[in-house]
């Protein structure tokens, strides 16, 4: 007896309607749980910046801070052609100190919203900031498992001094790049990686610590394959090209080949001096320090050392080492002023690895300590805007 075969399963035709918008669900499956914690995040620091502001223009005081005011003249004027002096005829530090990319984003957010400078800069770093916790969230699940995506994105945006991601300062920028590079480096997406690391380059001085933490992820696969690609190749040529191109960019407009170094020192006291400053700021405060700032401060670094050196022991992803440990090094190896290195430190990420795995690994028993880290991180940086200024 002849049986007729079983018919084929029957496939649909393919609609390209369907598929697009279940990509597009997926997408916002995968970006609006990491935004509703950048947003809860953001409205906690408002309200501690509420409850612990003084002034009627409490929000306008505390978005736009100090250096702020460097980033919206170089967004408006441009950069002078050299170097400062004041009426004494002594050399001052002038804009040719701040990098160009985050004052670039702030006249294209200018350009095409129709703000005003200072408006235009918290615009663009709130921006950068939501896109920094989309990839914070993906790197987080990358590195240490499904959970901790939403860890790193809440660690991350409640840390003491995290307020620095939400005013008009370039580190929400910076440290969307840091999260895009390493992020893409992770996916040995090298080009893209290149491009991210090039672009902090321009962002910060610290790019030169995310430009060698692509190296360390890119070199080791050519090694073990005995093969060069030239695509690693080409991102690590392009990411190293941030920080130098700008410095000598500088150099040529002044005139003088370290000019850049020369600014940084005569207007906020910024040199290399291998931590001798803040060894000494740390032994003489934990000594016979009383005013509750900078004994805070000390504590708060050798804590975040110590995140430092527990997240080692761990052995987790070689670039992210990298990165972190040059960061903390630039950070602490300099004289600049000791109240401004927690700042400074806000996108290092290292240091807050072992509270993102604690936090992960606990699940919603770890809500509670959560909480806790949240309420003192935020409450923390509001305090240091506005009650003690010069921490920004």
């Amino acid at each position: 007896m002849i049986t007729s075969p079983e018919p084929a399963a029957y496939q649909a035709p393919d609609d390209p309607e369907r598929g697009a918008v279940s990509r597009t669900r997926g997408l916002a499956a995968s970006v609006w749980p990491a935004l509703a914690v950048w947003a809860c995040a953001l409205l906690l620091q408002l309200l501690m910046l509420a409850w612990l502001g003084t002034r009627p223009d409490w929000l306008h005081a505390a978005l736009t801070p100090w250096d702020n005011t460097w980033y919206v003249q170089i967004a408006q004027q441009g950069y002078p052609h050299g170097f400062s002096y004041d009426a004494h005829g002594a050399l001052t530090g002038n804009t040719l100190a701040f990098f160009p990319l985050y004052p670039a984003v702030i006249k294209l957010v200018a350009a095409v919203t129709g703000l005003g400078g200072q408006a235009a800069s918290v615009v663009a770093a709130w921006l950068a900031s939501a896109g920094a916790a989309v990839v914070l969230h993906r790197l987080g699940a990358r590195l240490y498992g499904p959970r901790a995506g939403l860890a790193m994105v809440a660690v991350v945006f409640t840390q003491p001094m995290a307020v620095t991601l939400w005013i008009g300062y370039s580190e929400s920028l910076f440290l969307l790049l840091v999260a895009g590079c390493l992020l893409a480096a992770r996916r040995e997406a090298w080009l893209t990686a290149g491009l991210c690391a090039l672009l902090a380059g321009l962002t910060r001085s610290t790019g030169v610590a995310l430009a060698a933490a692509l190296v360390v992820a890119a070199v080791p696969p050519m090694w073990r394959a005995r093969r060069v690609r030239w695509r690693a190749v080409a991102g690590i040529a392009l990411g190293s090209l941030g920080v130098p191109l700008y410095v000598a960019w500088v150099g040529l407009r002044v005139g003088h080949l370290t000019a850049w170094l020369t600014i940084q020192r005569a207007g906020w006291n910024t040199a290399w001096d291998w931590g001798s400053a803040t060894w000494q700021f740390l032994s003489s405060t934990l000594r016979r320090g009383s005013d509750w700032v900078p004994v805070s401060i000390a504590v708060l670094l050798i804590v975040l050392a110590a995140a430092c050196a527990t997240e080692l022991l761990n052995r987790p992803w070689p670039p992210l080492v990298v990165y972190g440990l040059l960061v903390f090094a630039l950070t602490v190896g300099q004289t600049n002023y000791y109240h401004s290195k927690p700042r400074l430190l806000v996108p290092a990420l290292l240091t807050l690895a072992p509270f993102v795995r604690a936090f992960a690994a606990r699940g919603r028993a770890a809500w509670p300590a959560l909480a806790v880290f949240a309420l003192f991180g935020t409450w923390f940086g509001a305090y240091m805007l506005t009650n003690w200024q010069y921490a920004i």
